[in-house]
């Protein structure tokens, strides 16, 4: 567990907000806004979050537990954060698959001082036996520890600090609907509009000492499928070939020619995405298909599919869900340059 004293994973997929290697995540800590005045885009959940952040401390208490949920790369590590920043104290942040027995989660709620946040991020992927531990750790902070075996077991009555729980996930329906109902705000975080975007990349080429101008900010912007961490990763990129290029600004056709060499279209779908559409039209018709038919036939797990390739997929409406199976839409036809089946939709 990492802990962030706020008083004061990447693969070879450009378009995979889901993870950044050691690099990339010291770059992308540069990009963080640090107050919501800096963090561009969510406004409903800035002005709610405001809200709720001042009141709590008017009342000196602390602040309910968030859950904040939605597709990878959205900003929910950064707006937490921000919350703790807020909130004036120290973020200790963690994941779910990390903790794997109770003794992990004691250790790590042992660590907070009065008032401190713990984020837990893909919160969904905590064993279901711990999610029952962290009932009384949110609800009244205690946890009730068995020691010992067999005759000889007894419980432990652990008294915690007051602390803030924020949890993260890109699939909230993976929760029990007993921990859900422990946080007392959940928000949702929606795709980033092109606007949003383009004022992102301004905001990121001025930390990163680049110049990109008004179109070439939009062209990254309409390229980064709504998403921030997307738009940061593809600016690098393609300031890498306009640096090749002896070019001193990125504008609309420096943008345009790396975004088509790096495989991401005017959607901004890349190489997975078009092979995910095109194999589904390809081998099945156009759908109805399975998850894990198209899991067997693109070589990635089910879950990868579900929260990270389908959200914006079907966001765009090239793909949607039956209760057969998913099937390719006739946008997704159109965007594919496939003619549409003569069928009903």
């Amino acid at each position: 567990m990492s802990k962030i004293n706020n008083n004061e994973n990447d693969d070879e997929r450009l378009t995979d907000a889901d993870s950044l290697d050691d690099i990339e995540d010291v770059v992308e800590q540069t990009l963080r806004p640090q107050s919501f005045d800096q963090y561009l885009g969510q406004e409903k959940i800035k002005k709610e979050l405001d809200i709720y952040i001042k009141a709590a401390k008017q009342r000196q208490q602390t602040l309910d537990h968030v859950l904040l949920y939605g597709p990878p790369g959205l900003g929910k590590t950064t707006l937490a954060m921000i919350i703790a920043n807020e909130m004036g104290v120290n973020i200790h942040t963690t994941t779910g698959p990390s903790i794997e027995k109770s003794g992990d989660l004691v250790a790590v709620l042992d660590e907070l001082e009065p008032g401190d946040v713990l984020f837990i991020d893909e919160i969904h992927r905590m064993p279901r036996a711990i999610e029952e531990v962290l009932y009384s750790a949110m609800e009244d902070f205690y946890i009730d520890i068995i020691v010992g075996q067999g005759s000889e077991s007894r419980s432990l009555h652990h008294q915690l600090v007051p602390y803030t729980l924020i949890g993260a996930t890109t699939a909230a329906g993976k929760l029990s609907a007993p921990l859900r109902d422990r946080f007392g705000i959940v928000e949702r975080m929606e795709y980033y509009t092109i606007d949003e975007l383009s004022k992102i990349v301004f905001r990121s080429a001025q930390v990163l000492n680049i110049k990109v101008d008004e179109e070439g900010a939009h062209e990254l912007a309409r390229r980064s499928r709504g998403t921030p961490r997307i738009a940061n990763r593809l600016l690098k990129r393609v300031r890498d070939f306009a640096q090749v290029a002896h070019k001193d600004t990125i504008d609309y056709d420096m943008a345009e020619s790396a975004l088509n060499q790096l495989q991401v279209d005017n959607a901004g779908l890349d190489h997975l995405d078009r092979r995910i559409l095109n194999m589904i039209i390809d081998l099945y018709d156009g759908g109805p298909v399975g998850l894990k038919v198209i899991a067997a036939n693109i070589g990635e797990e089910q879950e990868t599919i579900e929260e990270v390739y389908e959200p914006y997929l079907m966001q765009m409406g090239f793909l949607k869900r039956t209760a057969k199976g998913r099937v390719v839409t006739r946008k997704g036809y159109e965007h594919m340059g496939v003619p549409y089946p003569d069928r009903n939709e």
